[in-house]
């Protein structure tokens, strides 16, 4: 009598573990989707997807409520992403000079940085605007990684912040270059190609400004 009291009594806890162990697993899952929602949208991938939505054969973009928004056969999956991936670097561009304005220590940094607030300003509506006439989604604001670089920034001050900052100027102009250069020269739209070819003069004096400003940086 007390094997079998001794039996049922191992076969409830076994069942208790158990029923706990599954509890467990779904709390875990739980908090793990949570933390995935509670992340920062990305509204860039959001944009790419919309506009490989339009460019499909219904040309329905499901992001605006079902209307149907083709994009024009003149613009191609790769004219698309570059009107996308520029108006994200546009946006990082203004928020990061507007921070080395209030951040910078040297004169020539926050200058730089009025500069960049103010060029990126008028070339992000300049692209709005064809993106518009083109029907191409842009995106509500930074991508995860291009604010990933704006709160590292945010974390420096000083010689430090400047130091960073114009490292990062020169990097990231020298990329966006080249994807100008090609855009201007392989796009598929006249329009596109247009605006890369037009906004090249203003990214290379970015650049050149950045390098003096790197060169006297290292001169001090």
């Amino acid at each position: 009598m007390k094997y079998k009291v001794f039996t049922n009594t191992i076969g409830k806890t076994s069942w208790m573990v158990s029923k706990l162990s599954n509890y467990c697993v779904a709390a875990s899952l739980s908090l793990f989707v949570l933390s995935c929602n509670n992340g920062q949208q990305d509204t860039t991938r959001d944009a790419k997807d919309s506009n490989a939505t339009k460019m499909d054969s219904t040309g329905t973009d499901t992001a605006g409520a079902g209307k149907t928004t083709a994009i024009p056969a003149s613009v191609s999956k790769d004219d698309a992403t570059f009107v996308v991936n520029t108006a994200n670097a546009g946006m990082t561009e203004v928020q990061l000079g507007q921070l080395a304005q209030q951040k910078g220590m040297a004169k020539d940094v926050k200058e730089y940085g009025a500069m960049m607030e103010k060029d990126h300003t008028a070339a992000g509506d300049k692209l709005k605007a064809l993106a518009q006439s083109k029907n191409i989604t842009l995106p509500a604001g930074v991508s995860p990684d291009m604010q990933k670089n704006i709160d590292e920034l945010q974390q420096k001050s000083g010689k430090d912040f400047d130091k960073a900052y114009i490292s990062l100027m020169v990097d990231d102009h020298k990329k966006v270059i080249s994807a100008f250069e090609d855009e201007s020269k392989k796009g598929s739209d006249a329009d596109i190609r247009s605006f890369a070819d037009s906004t090249l003069h203003t990214l290379r004096h970015h650049l050149q400004e950045a390098e003096k400003c790197k060169k006297m940086e290292k001169g001090m």
